[in-house]
């Protein structure tokens, strides 16, 4: 059992309002804490750097589980994912530069530049790195943002599906405002520990998988980080998002096998073709836009 797992008893503070929390459940021997002021979700966990380059190699973009059992595979439907994104945008705001964190192979950027946006991204992984640059030509430098020098500026940071993974996540967030040029935007899209189908699942809910997963937020989380650095929120609702059929049955397996009640279901997810695309079936993802104000 590790270190985490024998500090049940320990109140820590909250990353996000600084007031204390209190450990609620423990998953994959690794406490979840709860904020007893604002509700954020958090694990008792300090990792450094090192933690983001181990939990995020080639296994997680290649070996199912918790991550993807073929990554690359799912470009097509990245791409459109990142042009919706774009679309989107235009009601706020016209391309101009953006910085994708956490872009991978660079999938969701390419789709962001097709429809006039311009710059670039970061990813700790350095093979998906190397493909986005390799194979897409695109500029993803391979780093942590909580470890970047902000030379540039930007009009757009998004951060899809990367929030919850910051090893730091106040220094990365920081890093991120002080790139990010005034009146511009942060476009963040995550998993929402408040919606309906977190609470109805509770502590068996698919993103309490610790220690990939760090934190849990809702969209009034978010809105507060902003606030603290500076942002404003100007409108947030619930992403188009589509999966392919590898990719869902390699999360329902990592899920279900935990289950005596699950395995039994494991053989039927054989029926669906590894390309078959389909809409996310949940409710429990946000997407968030804020803007700098200050």
């Amino acid at each position: 059992m590790n270190r985490s797992a024998q500090t049940g008893d320990r109140s820590l503070p909250c990353p996000i309002c600084y007031q204390s929390s209190q450990p609620i459940f423990n998953k994959y021997d690794y406490w979840i804490c709860a904020c007893q002021n604002c509700g954020h979700r958090f694990v008792d966990l300090s990792p450094t750097v090192a933690h983001t380059q181990q939990v995020y190699g080639d296994d997680y973009f290649t070996g199912g589980g918790s991550g993807y059992p073929d990554y690359l595979a799912e470009a097509t439907l990245l791409r459109r994912h990142g042009r919706r994104y774009a679309k989107r945008l235009l009601r706020y705001t016209q391309p101009g530069r953006v910085l994708d964190v956490g872009a991978a192979a660079g999938f969701i950027l390419q789709g962001l530049m097709d429809t006039g946006w311009q710059g670039q991204g970061v990813e700790p992984n350095a093979r998906m790195a190397a493909h986005a640059q390799e194979h897409l030509g695109l500029k993803v430098q391979t780093g942590a943002l909580e470890t970047l020098s902000p030379e540039s500026q930007y009009d757009l940071i998004t951060f899809i599906q990367v929030l919850p993974h910051f090893f730091n996540l106040r220094q990365a967030l920081t890093v991120a405002a002080d790139m990010t040029a005034l009146e511009g935007y942060w476009l963040i899209e995550t998993w929402n520990r408040s919606s309906w189908t977190a609470r109805l699942l509770g502590q068996a809910w698919h993103e309490y998988s610790p220690p990939s997963v760090l934190h849990w937020f809702s969209p009034e989380d978010v809105s507060q980080l902003g606030r603290q650095l500076g942002f404003r929120t100007v409108a947030q609702g619930r992403p188009a998002k589509w999966i392919n059929g590898a990719h869902a049955k390699s999360l329902l397996r990592y899920k279900l096998q935990e289950s005596p009640l699950g395995k039994p279901l494991l053989p039927l997810l054989n029926l669906v073709p590894d390309g078959l695309a389909f809409p996310y079936p949940a409710e429990d993802l946000f997407w968030i836009l804020l803007q700098k104000v200050t």
